[in-house]
């Protein structure tokens, strides 16, 4: 038998468990003061970096913890199930890291991913624009060779950690007249310079964190930050890393319905309604009774999909089915605890009305739900074709 499987294994299940103590004793206990405000958790920050949450899925070699897709799953979940906008730092940063672990130079890897791995760099990822969302290959931001450099223009929306972070790994068109479109399209590693402009974004839910428009204008990139150092990947590179992507939204919306489930349980217990507790009427105990049953259903999604995906196995479909059943259980576990809730959910002294402003975002992000229905029955006749 080998051991040190064992061994690891027995490591990252502490991680968890020490992840899990920082989230009740320091996390939660902040959350409502940092979202009413919209105030950036830099504190926080500080915290995860000391965890290593920034190299979590980051190689050991590269100063990295390593931990499987499942292990990092299994954290999101926690994370989320107090407050969900932190998990979105890590999240998007830990794309970007697998992107160039997976897909840059060895220079480039050597160069980026120690630093991201302490936190000293944290990254964004920009491929939405104003107008193109789940349509990537719709993006207008271009880049265009100068020389040893690109010249970048255009714009990216809804780019989280691109205010307080180092540097966004941009989608652009390195080919505008490319057929079909992909291959036209590339990743820059863009740090922060002349002609990179930031706003941030005001948002209903996902407060605190550092959502931002990026324009640019004759922006400057060294052609040695292509991702790879070749042109017209960048789709492929891309498609790649939104499946660690979808695992993490998918278990942050579990972690928003286990979260809100819990809230729930608690209060039913403590509001009495015709002289008993409300988990005694009939109602109630249906609501507790789908809500608990989504949670469970989406962690086995996401457990499926992570194990694939530590296994090197393609997870898209699973990838996909994960997000889907984990941001539905997110939004359904917020909408019924409001309901459980009554007149105060609508209070912002009760943490349930952040749940409920933070899940929608879920159905949203890494592709939306509508289209991630057609990747699912798209992959699904291939699968089973007659």
């Amino acid at each position: 038998m080998d051991t040190r499987a064992t061994d690891k294994s027995s490591d990252q299940h502490e991680f968890v468990d020490a992840v899990e103590t920082w989230v009740e004793k320091e996390l939660r206990p902040v959350a409502r003061k940092f979202d009413l405000a919209d105030e950036y958790p830099h504190e926080i920050v500080e915290q995860m970096k000391a965890l290593g949450l920034f190299g979590a899925t980051i190689s050991e070699e590269y100063g990295g913890l390593g931990l499987s897709a499942w292990t990092y799953a299994q954290i999101v979940i926690k994370v989320a199930s107090a407050w969900m906008a932190p998990s979105g730092i890590f999240n998007s940063h830990l794309i970007v890291a697998s992107a160039i672990e997976r897909s840059g130079t060895e220079e480039q890897k050597r160069k980026y991913l120690p630093r991201m791995a302490s936190g000293e760099m944290r990254a964004s990822i920009g491929l939405t624009e104003p107008n193109a969302g789940s349509d990537l290959q719709a993006i207008r931001t271009t880049a265009k060779l100068d020389g040893d450099e690109y010249v970048v223009n255009g714009s990216k929306m809804w780019i989280t950690n691109s205010l307080h972070g180092q540097f966004t790994l941009l989608l652009v068109k390195t080919d505008p007249e490319a057929e079909p479109r992909h291959k036209g399209m590339s990743l820059l590693i863009a740090e922060k310079g002349p002609g990179y402009e930031v706003a941030k974004l005001k948002k209903m839910g996902y407060r605190s964190i550092d959502t931002c428009e990026i324009n640019f204008d004759n922006y400057r990139v060294p052609k040695a930050n292509l991702l790879g150092g070749v042109e017209g990947k960048g789709f492929v590179q891309t498609a790649g890393g939104l499946e660690l992507g979808r695992i993490n939204v998918a278990a942050r919306g579990a972690g928003i319905a286990e979260g809100a489930l819990k809230l729930s349980l608690r209060y039913a217990q403590e509001r009495s309604a015709f002289g008993k507790p409300i988990w005694q009427h009939q109602a109630v105990q249906m609501k507790l009774a789908d809500m608990v049953t989504q949670v469970e259903g989406a962690k086995r999604l996401i457990e499926q999909a992570a194990r694939k995906y530590d296994r090197g196995e393609r997870c898209d479909l699973e990838a996909a089915m994960a997000k889907l059943a984990g941001s539905e259980a997110g939004a359904f576990c917020a909408q019924e605890g409001m309901r459980i809730f009554g007149g105060y959910s609508y209070s912002v002294e009760y943490d349930i009305e952040r749940y409920y402003r933070d899940a929608m975002l879920m159905c949203i992000g890494e592709g939306t739900n509508e289209i991630l229905r057609q990747v699912i029955a798209k992959q699904l006749v291939e699968r089973y074709r007659i």
